[in-house]
């Protein structure tokens, strides 16, 4: 087994080259959490075994760096955050803790031990003095580093909170709930606003797109539903993927989101119209557990149960225009490989890529391109 920080790096005895993506990164636990520094090269990652570690990579090869480990948390590391201005990482955990820790050096700075009465799965900062954490069982609570406690609880929710996301403003926050519901706070108020009507499945994951206007949620049963900001009571529309499960969402331009699944999967997909694009790599039959986004939006780091994080070049997305207008595909046919990793990629697929005589150059993968319930 590899040591934590050990690269899955190819053989020994040439000169380092440039790849198009860093190298994977293996761990002796499974990751459950990752994160990207919002301006450096810096990955943070939280595993099963409750120890949260810092590296910086790098597309040169061999220049991957494990920088520093923490093994504060008594059980599994369940989300990982860096705040906006980079300097700190907040992590939370099973043990029901909030652990905020220096960049730099990996040194606990504050720690909120029994910050919920239920397991910890989520934490979101807001502002770099205000964040908030969800749990097992439905709590959500904002907190006030400057007061050093909570200033918003809620429990709303029957299940699980999943993810979190928050307008640009920092006033309204969103909670994904494993109950299927949608929740809405008013962050600057205080206090709690509405409840969604429940979808079907677990809400796996929230993500704000087209400029703040949709608000987009992953779900168990390999859904996406969309809601429009004004109107958070029921979804306005919904695209189902073909994959067995949406378990992770991040946006990567204000269209496309990349969606991991439990059938180990990376899949780019456009919202309205709605299309799947195609695959971005994949941990091949291992659920990915989470995704994160570089700054400059040209790499995508992914975890899953094979203990790795994988780095996937996605330059090439920002480019992609969708066109309204769509042939009918085959069904059942292969994902359109979207990086050179990507499984049944081939060196004439960029060349496709960029030829804009074909009016579905982006279209979906087969099958797959519904825009919502109603369609086809």
């Amino acid at each position: 087994m590899a040591a934590a920080g050990e690269e899955c790096s190819e053989p020994a005895g040439r000169e380092p080259r440039l790849r198009d993506a860093p190298e994977d990164i293996c761990f002796e636990a499974t990751a459950n959490a990752i994160a990207l520094h919002p301006a450096r090269p810096l990955l943070a990652a939280g595993d099963v075994d409750g120890d949260v570690y810092l590296y910086s990579y790098s597309c040169t090869e061999g220049e991957n760096r494990q920088l520093w480990s923490s093994g504060h948390h008594l059980k599994s590391c369940r989300d990982v955050a860096f705040s906006q201005d980079g300097q700190k990482l907040f992590t939370v955990s099973k043990d029901k803790s909030v652990h905020i820790l220096t960049v730099e050096e990996g040194r606990l700075e504050t720690r909120f031990p029994k910050a919920h009465s239920s397991a910890l799965n989520c934490v979101l900062p807001i502002d770099n003095h205000v964040f908030a954490t969800g749990d097992d069982g439905g709590a959500v609570k904002v907190w006030d580093l400057r007061k050093g406690d909570s200033i918003l609880e809620a429990r709303q929710q029957e299940e699980y909170i999943s993810a979190m996301a928050v307008d640009g403003n920092g006033k309204i926050l969103l909670t994904a709930s494993g109950d299927g519901t949608l929740g809405v706070f008013n962050v600057k108020r205080r206090r709690f606003e509405l409840l969604s009507e429940p979808q079907n499945g677990d809400l796996t994951s929230v993500v704000l797109l087209k400029r703040g206007k949709k608000v987009a949620c992953g779900s168990s049963e390999g859904t996406i539903y969309l809601f429009n900001w004004d109107g958070f009571g029921a979804a306005s529309d919904r695209f189902a993927l073909r994959a067995e499960s949406v378990d992770c969402m991040v946006p990567i331009t204000d269209s496309i989101v990349c969606v991991g699944s439990l059938d180990g999967v990376i899949r780019a997909v456009n919202i309205l119209p709605n299309r799947v694009l195609g695959c971005v790599g994949q941990h091949l039959g291992e659920p990915i557990e989470q995704l994160a986004v570089a700054p400059g939006r040209q790499l995508l780091a992914s975890c899953a149960h094979d203990q790795k994080v994988k780095f996937w070049n996605i330059s090439t997305l920002g480019g992609l225009v969708v066109d309204d207008y769509r042939k009918k595909k085959k069904k059942g046919g292969p994902l359109r490989a979207l990086s050179s990793k990507a499984v049944g990629s081939g060196e004439d697929f960029f060349a496709d890529l960029r030829d804009e005589t074909e009016p579905e150059a982006a279209a979906a993968a087969a099958g797959s391109d519904s825009d919502s319930d109603g369609s086809d």
